[in-house]
């Protein structure tokens, strides 16, 4: 198949990243008789350097024709004060609205070979297999803000039909994999979780009675994360419920650096990124950990091109690297570690 794909690197290690990624895409393209073509574009902080914007219109035009759009990281130092108005990760905030991507999927894996890497005991992280889906586009995050000198607010809305596509994708998801859903939400304070929880109640009883379904608070949540994540299959919740729940359980693999992440919409159209930031600290110095954007790559060709053979081969070759102790920095704190480059390499030698 044809495929056209847009690379947004962004900034700090995303560049380097993503250019792994790439590399893997190119090897399961030659190795399958596709022809996967690649256009790179600014965002983030670099965009704000060379246009005045994090999200340049020639930069969304570009996404806007593509097939798929592969995603590094954003955010400099430069531009960290969360007082400025025009910030790197505006530029985020911006694709997901304007491509409609409302679905935030982040697969938690827990890896034998690299157990050790985890702050948890080994024995709560046998068979951690967990897909979290966030709800994207609502919530506290694109409310109503007002601030004075004495107050500030945020106001937090959800809508029927923005909760039931979140519930419906989670159910249809849970179904194919262990046939449970976790709703996690807030309903003994807030209204807005009282009616994620009562469209999720309507649609689990008439549309997917075959499913499990469970209500979970968040503060509940994120403490049977940490005590018992192995009872977990698929969770659904609200935007910053989401974005908070989704950083504790990527410390259950270990590293950031080993959790992707898909953002999709109604359209196969979806962006693929790593779940970690862009990490200026390192950048340039050959050391970040490429798992993450690689099995964000095998996320693209999944969910936007529809190969799963080709998505399953890229993701075996990652686990089989991690097997064979071809480990990063972040995964291998005393000791040699494989650079970006040799551990982006390991996986192309693996497929």
């Amino acid at each position: 198949m044809k495929a056209h794909i847009a690379v947004l690197a962004g900034d700090g290690i995303g560049p380097e990243v993503t250019a792994q990624a790439v590399c893997c895409l190119q090897v399961i393209a030659r190795q399958h008789g596709h022809d996967f073509q690649f256009e790179a574009a600014p965002v983030g902080g670099i965009a704000i350097d060379t246009t005045g914007v994090p999200l340049p219109k020639p930069t969304l035009d570009l996404v806007q024709r593509c097939d798929a759009l592969l995603f590094g990281a954003i955010g400099t130092p430069k531009y960290a004060d969360p007082n400025l108005k025009v910030r790197p990760e505006q530029g985020i905030l911006q694709l997901r609205q304007a491509l409609g991507l409302y679905a935030n999927l982040r697969p938690v894996i827990c890896y034998p070979s690299v157990a050790d890497a985890s702050p948890l005991k080994a024995e709560l992280l046998v068979g951690v297999d967990i897909l979290v889906i966030r709800e994207l586009t609502g919530g506290i995050y694109f409310g109503e803000k007002t601030r004075t000198p004495t107050s500030a607010s945020d106001l937090c809305t959800y809508t029927v039909p923005e909760v039931e596509r979140i519930v419906r994708l989670g159910a249809t998801l849970a179904r194919t994999r262990r046939g449970k859903l976790t709703s996690v939400d807030k309903a003994n304070v807030l209204e807005t979780s009282r009616l994620w929880r009562a469209v999720t109640q309507q649609i689990m009883r008439d549309e997917f009675p075959d499913v499990t379904v469970e209500h979970m608070y968040i503060d509940a949540a994120a403490m049977h994360l940490l005590r018992r994540p192995a009872d977990f299959d698929v969770i659904i919740t609200e935007n910053m419920f989401g974005d908070i729940l989704t950083d504790e359980a990527s410390m259950l693999p270990g590293s950031l650096g080993l959790c992707p992440s898909a953002s999709l919409g109604a359209s196969t159209l979806g962006m693929y990124e790593p779940i970690h930031g862009s990490a200026p600290d390192i950048a340039g110095l050959g050391i970040a950990n490429p798992y993450a954007t690689i099995l964000s790559a095998a996320m693209l060709l999944r969910h936007s091109l529809g190969l799963e053979t080709e998505a399953r081969a890229l993701e075996a070759a990652v686990v089989k690297a991690l097997d064979d102790g071809v480990r990063t920095a972040d995964l291998k704190p005393r000791g040699a570690a494989a650079t970006t480059q040799e551990a982006g390499a390991a996986v192309v030698a693996r497929l």
